[in-house]
């Protein structure tokens, strides 16, 4: 039985290494076919917006969605030694600002969507875990996941996405210190702290590698197949900017020198509900035709950690003035490390 399975996993890791090298094959390929379909078969002009604008799209389409799905598969693996329940029994009894650290960096690698957001919240209270340790989870885990730091590094380089890193994880830090200090327990809902919390514990899973490669399968089709209509969203927006969009206009709205640029990119990407892949080709087009780094990245932020429909979700935990403290916690945070990238860069 046991030669069967290690037979079973070589096999599985020779197929995931040839899969691989198609990847790097077709990956670097994936710019000349672009340029090819678009100004030799479609015969569209390579200086015209249209032509512009369509080159980008054929080109980010299936680079995107590559490194997605590469990215998705390799975390897919490392999550499953990082569940949820592990990740709250690490944090549970965590203060000060020990547990906020603990809190900021396992948001990075857990898995979370705001769907998720209200169960999270309540394990987490029930577990014991401070509110200040807490929100430093809810705040890292959609804004500083993975899948934007792999991706960030693919089309930008490593500055870039470290830069994304520090600033994020910075402010998931900063804000649960601050919310902490705040002892703002009671604008919790009363409900969530009467739920009696169940005292059998679930045993804990040992996995195989086996079973860890298909919790990486089956990520990348709960993720991909999930987020793939975002992605197409985002590149056609990303796609218009880089086509039509002239150079000049997006440094005057958006540049270092603008200082109500910030805030406005804060306010703008509230309302906007979108993940870190379909955001990422905005962001690539915008920065491209001239818009500073910091305005960019703020807007980044808050699409992802303060978007609208994960308020309205949180509501059903937290009272009006919780919420709203969380919103203005992080939303200065935000606009602060704007402001602070757009002097220094």
């Amino acid at each position: 039985m046991n030669s069967s399975k290690s037979f079973s996993l070589k096999n599985q890791i020779l197929f995931l290494i040839a899969l691989l090298i198609v990847w790097i094959l077709i990956y670097g390929r994936l710019k000349s076919f672009a340029e090819s379909i678009t100004f030799k078969i479609f015969g569209l002009v390579p200086s015209s917006h249209l032509g512009e604008a369509v080159s980008f799209f054929l080109y980010d389409t299936p680079k995107v969605i590559m490194l997605l799905t590469l990215i998705v598969f390799a975390i897919g693996i490392v999550r499953s030694f990082f569940t949820p329940e592990r990740t709250r029994k690490i944090l549970a009894g965590k203060k000060s600002i020990i547990g906020n650290i603990l809190a900021a960096l396992l948001g990075v690698v857990t898995p979370f969507c705001s769907c998720s957001a209200v169960p999270l919240f309540i394990g987490f209270v029930q577990a014991g875990v401070p509110l200040g340790v807490t929100f430093s989870f809810l705040i890292s885990a959609p804004m500083v996941n993975e899948i934007a730091l792999v991706l960030l590094f693919g089309l930008f380089g490593w500055k870039i996405a470290l830069i994304y890193l520090f600033t994020g994880l910075s402010i998931a830090l900063l804000s649960g210190i601050i919310i902490g200090k705040l002892n703002l327990e009671k604008h919790v809902e009363d409900w969530v702290y009467n739920i009696r919390m169940n005292s059998t514990s679930l045993p804990e899973v040992t996995l195989s590698w086996i079973d860890r490669i298909d919790y990486g399968r089956q990520a990348v089709k709960d993720i991909v197949l999930k987020v793939w209509p975002y992605i197409i969203a985002g590149i056609l927006v990303g796609a218009a900017i880089h086509g039509f969009v002239p150079e000049g206009l997006m440094a005057k709205i958006m540049g270092a020198h603008a200082w109500w640029s910030v805030p406005l990119a804060v306010l703008i990407g509230i309302p906007m509900y979108s993940n870190a892949a379909g955001i990422i080709p905005v962001v690539e087009a915008l920065l491209a035709k001239g818009a500073a780094l910091g305005t960019v990245l703020a807007f980044m932020m808050a699409v992802i950690g303060l978007s609208l429909p994960e308020l309205v979700i949180l509501r059903k935990v937290l009272k009006p003035r919780l919420i709203a403290t969380f919103v203005g916690i992080l939303g200065i945070g935000i606009m602060l490390v704007g402001f602070l990238f757009n002097a220094l860069l």
